[in-house]
């Protein structure tokens, strides 16, 4: 197998222990740069209101010397670089917008996640196991559990709504990437994503659906019944908020663990050269009230976001098809398209005599429109 070096960006998370004095600080970070952003965001649309122009960046950065002097002196206790990269990211967002990726920019919450981001001068030391940022000269106690090579770009600093601090370091490496063979027809696996199984592979293999949430929704509507009982306000309330956040994120860790799992699994399979997937409109089919939550808990964008990367990693093919391809009616051995077939026909037998399992069916059609 050949292989080329690449300049290829990974991210490190590690998770930071901050004693109280650290922790005052970084909840400094997370409010100043929040309100940066939600300021220059009232900004922006308050100008194209009254004008129909629009705001840059520059020009709103401008504004932050003088706003440290004048009447918010306290943003100078945070790094300046943070608060730039606020006025960056509210950019970014607004450029997503415009190419359709996502909505509107919204105004940032207090009681949501809270981040904040390090642009330069950050490191982590692996040998005394601390980070080490801008305002924190003296280290935060880091879980270093992985070592990194290469030329670190960004530090993200998060919170999770547990109270939890972490640090996303984002790092450009040099990586010896295999070069992409030619999809061929032993070597290429179709995957057609579900929900009663997770996923079905052109193999007849199919991977069972954990379900994560249907899990621990009993659970779930119990806690928060117990928040809705709870005075607003009260510390009871917030003990109860938290209880609800513990097992949210206990839910989210273990979907993506069973993601990264799955992925690396059929990422790395040495026999595969490629893997065809379905173009699914996933959030179309989230505003069907019947599926949303099913939809939700199987996360498919987040499966084939990981797919994406990790065959570009391993020099695998990914190919998509149509999502208007009739793959689970279309008959593999006459071509006969059946356009009767409900959702809750899981089975069905074609007019020349051939069983099908649909979702077998739709994998290896998947497979082959792919490769066609």
């Amino acid at each position: 197998m050949v292989y080329y070096i690449h300049m290829v960006k990974k991210s490190f998370r590690y998770r930071i222990y901050p004693n109280n004095a650290q922790a005052t600080l970084l909840d400094k970070h997370f409010g100043c740069t929040r309100l940066i952003y939600n300021w220059a965001l009232g900004e922006k649309i308050k100008v194209y209101q009254e004008s129909g122009e629009s705001l840059s960046r520059y020009k709103l950065q401008d504004q932050l010397p003088e706003m440290k002097r004048t009447d918010r002196p306290w943003l100078a206790e945070v790094n300046a670089q943070s608060l730039q990269a606020s006025l960056i990211n509210l950019d970014r967002a607004f450029m997503n917008f415009f190419k359709h990726k996502s909505k509107f920019p919204r105004f940032k919450k207090k009681n949501h996640r809270q981040s904040f981001q390090v642009p330069q001068r950050g490191q982590i030391d692996f040998e005394s196991g601390k980070l080490i940022i801008p305002k924190f000269l003296e280290g935060i106690r880091c879980k270093v559990s992985r070592r990194f090579e290469g030329e670190t770009k960004t530090f993200t600093v998060s919170k999770t709504t547990t109270g939890k601090y972490f640090v996303s370091v984002l790092v450009e490496t040099l990586d010896e990437i295999p070069n992409k063979p030619t999809p061929t027809e032993q070597g290429t696996i179709g995957i057609d994503v579900g929900i009663k199984d997770f996923c079905t592979l052109s193999t007849g293999e199919k991977i069972e659906n954990p379900k994560h949430l249907r899990e621990e929704l009993a659970r779930l509507k119990v806690l928060q019944r117990r928040v809705c009982k709870k005075k607003k306000g009260s510390k009871n309330r917030k003990k109860a908020v938290l209880k609800v956040a513990r097992l949210h994120e206990k839910i989210s860790n273990r979907r993506n663990d069973f993601l990264h799992k799955l992925t690396h699994r059929l990422t790395g399979d040495n026999q595969t050269d490629s893997l065809a997937i379905e173009d699914l409109n996933i959030a179309g089919m989230m505003k069907n009230h019947c599926l949303s939550q099913a939809v939700a808990d199987v996360s498919w964008s987040e499966f084939f976001r990981q797919l994406e990367y990790k065959a570009e990693w391993r020099g695998k093919n990914l190919m998509k098809i149509g999502r208007f391809e009739p793959s689970s009616r279309t008959c593999d051995a006459c071509g006969t398209v059946n356009r009767e077939l409900k959702l809750s026909d899981r089975e069905w037998t074609c007019a020349c005599g051939t069983a099908h399992d649909r979702d077998e069916l739709a994998a290896r059609n998947i497979k082959r429109f792919a490769l066609t």
